[in-house]
């Protein structure tokens, strides 16, 4: 591997493709991530209304559904993206996303089509479950080996800053639609303007990710003529373990805490929404920091400490939560969720992208990471949201995230420290 070490792309060159990378990663995980944001309003208009609860189950399952086939799309476009080359594996995801989309924000209605309505909304998240399966590793192998030495974790940290954004951006419009045109009309017709908005995301994103060049790394392995994957499955089963607190502290203290401040402490929709922007907000912050940081004292120190706080907080985090005490509680205990999930998200990328060579690379990386997101996070609001109806607890959902950070620590702690390393 030593005409890989001797690849080295110029500091210009680096910055110029992980911001285009950067700027695509937003808008796709802006049009995957509001459904979430707005499923209490989904649940309103593809389920019957005359059981709340169920209905908001049932669209929390298709959520969790949908991720089911981010281990396909992990497979298949990862493969590509390890044959073919990491870009074009990334324009498809991009124009598969923005499909999905406007699919969602175009489909009738229970009302008007029954039972279709639904399955269509079914579908449209199996195509979008399929593009972030293959997005993710994707995006992060593009970045990690366009990266300059010795900033790796913070380049390939705006990876995770770019999900936050697309996050970011998607809660911040529901939050200021509901905010604007009230409650009322977001669930009558306002949620569908987010998700055709979407669907404007895509042109742009692809015209940015056609516009840079294949990775060093990749075009040297290329010339070599020789794309086979290294062996692997260790670092595959290492990667899904890791990788489940990650996935469930995101999607249960992010995507799933607007309906559960709404549902539970009975916020407001737009106080719940702004709520979740504060966080995402100082997500976004914190997230690069902790990468350059990991580049200093390295990945294990930062991973191994987002773990123990995800260990230790829900308790007494939840535990304010229910206590009443208002509107600026919540924004802070979020807050505070941020910078434990920062912790992990800030260095995450770079440690994964460190575990796999640039043979397979894309492929091992989406789909382990992508099979523990399937399983532990896409299912966590719907987990979630089970367990309190279950146990008649708003305390739950915290044994379901300590669980996950038990699981994680363990297997982070069996690992190299790989911050100093070249890129295999």
């Amino acid at each position: 591997m030593a005409g890989l070490a001797a690849v080295r792309p110029s500091v210009e060159q680096s910055r110029r493709a992980i911001g285009a990378a950067t700027i695509g990663n937003v808008m796709e995980w802006y049009d995957f991530g509001v459904f979430g944001f707005l499923a209490g309003s989904l649940a309103l208009n593809f389920f019957p209304r005359d059981d709340p609860r169920t209905s908001l189950l049932n669209t929390f399952l298709i959520f969790g559904v949908g991720l089911v086939f981010r281990p396909l799309g992990g497979i298949v476009i990862g493969r590509m993206g390890d044959r073919v080359g990491r870009k074009p594996a990334l324009v498809l995801t991009i124009l598969m996303m923005a499909v999905g989309t406007v699919m969602i924000g175009l489909l009738p209605t229970y009302s008007a089509i029954g039972v279709l309505a639904p399955v269509g909304l079914l579908l449209a998240r199996l195509l979008q479950g399929f593009s972030t399966g293959g997005e993710w590793g994707g995006a992060t192998a593009f970045m990690a080996e366009w990266s300059v030495e010795g900033r790796r974790g913070l380049y390939t940290s705006l990876q995770q800053m770019s999900v936050a954004g697309g996050s970011l951006l998607g809660v911040g419009l529901a939050a200021l639609l509901t905010s604007w045109i009230g409650s009322q009309a977001i669930n009558d017709w306002g949620w569908r303007i987010p998700f055709l908005l979407g669907g404007l995301f895509g042109p742009i994103g692809l015209w940015l990710r056609r516009s840079v060049d294949e990775t060093p790394p990749f075009r040297e392995v290329l010339a070599e003529g020789d794309t086979a994957e290294a062996s692997t499955f260790r670092h595959a089963a290492q990667a899904f373990g890791f990788t489940i607190l990650w996935t469930v502290s995101f999607y249960v203290f992010l995507t799933y805490m607007p309906t559960y401040t709404r549902t539970q402490l009975h916020l407001s929709a737009a106080q719940a929404l702004w709520a979740s922007t504060a966080s995402l907000l100082a997500l976004m912050v914190l997230v690069p920091l902790m990468g350059a940081l990991s580049d200093r004292i390295g990945r294990k120190v930062l991973l191994l400490s987002s773990c123990a706080l995800c260990f230790v907080l829900p308790i007494p985090a939840f535990y304010v939560l229910t206590r009443g005490y208002g509107f600026a509680s919540v924004v802070w205990v979020q807050i505070v969720f941020a910078l434990a999930i920062s912790l992990f998200s800030g260095p995450g990328p770079a440690a994964i992208a460190e575990m796999f060579p640039t043979r397979g690379r894309s492929t091992w990386m989406s789909s382990s990471y992508a099979l523990a997101v399937a399983i532990f996070g896409g299912f966590a609001p719907f987990i979630s949201q089970w367990l309190i109806d279950v146990t008649g607890s708003k305390m739950a959902p915290t044994a379901y995230v300590m669980a996950a950070a038990a699981i994680s620590f363990w297997v982070i702690a069996g690992l190299r420290e790989t911050a100093h390393e070249p890129l295999r």
